[in-house]
């Protein structure tokens, strides 16, 4: 089973998959697991994994952290939710003649529907605002720059706080809506109940 964290910052995680991705110039052994394990296999040259942007290949390195770090918390809340569904209306699908699938799919998902909702908003919001991992493994460079690290570098690098507040302001009016149909979305469910 793949180790999946609740309880780890998201430095400490972008540290540990900087290492895993870390890169050394062909000719000098690799630290980094990715590396080692390609250039140990293939015995071609290692791969700037962090620091290509063909087919921009490092985001999607970056993603597999995110959501590395956010399946555990996700899992917790999806399972406890799946044990909260009443047993008799599973036991009554099957005696009307429902399949595992169509149990699982007419009975088990309209009933966490609301957790799978809010799993999906808050990792969300989480992943918008995002800006540790990023700055951490590539510090915005190689087409990695996000709005939380466009806010860093306007702020502090330039100094430009015009910049950065105007950055905040574009973060903010991408999550009220998401947040709004979050409410919505529960109200919704608790009116069913």
């Amino acid at each position: 089973m793949i180790f999946l964290p609740m309880a780890i910052s998201f430095i400490a995680a972008a540290t540990i998959w900087a290492f895993v991705y870390d890169y050394k110039a062909p000719g000098q052994p690799q630290i980094g697991l990715l590396n080692a394990l390609w250039t140990g296999i293939t015995h071609a040259d290692p791969v700037p994994w962090l620091q290509t942007t063909f087919l921009h290949a490092n985001s999607f390195l970056i993603m597999a952290v995110v959501i590395w770090l956010n399946a555990g918390y996700a899992m917790v809340l999806l399972s406890a939710a799946i044990k909260a569904v009443p047993e008799e209306t599973i036991e009554a699908a099957r005696i009307d003649g429902a399949n595992e699938r169509q149990a699982f799919f007419r009975v088990i998902m309209p009933q966490i529907r609301a957790t799978i909702v809010a799993v999906f908003i808050t990792v969300m919001i989480t992943v918008m605002k995002i800006f540790d991992i990023v700055f951490a493994m590539t510090s915005g460079q190689f087409g990695t720059n996000v709005l939380g690290v466009e806010f860093y570098n306007q702020l502090f690098s330039f100094n430009n706080p015009g910049k950065a507040a105007a950055v905040v302001v574009i973060l903010l009016i991408a999550v009220i809506p998401v947040v709004i149909y979050q409410i919505r979305s529960y109200r919704a469910q608790e009116a069913l109940r």
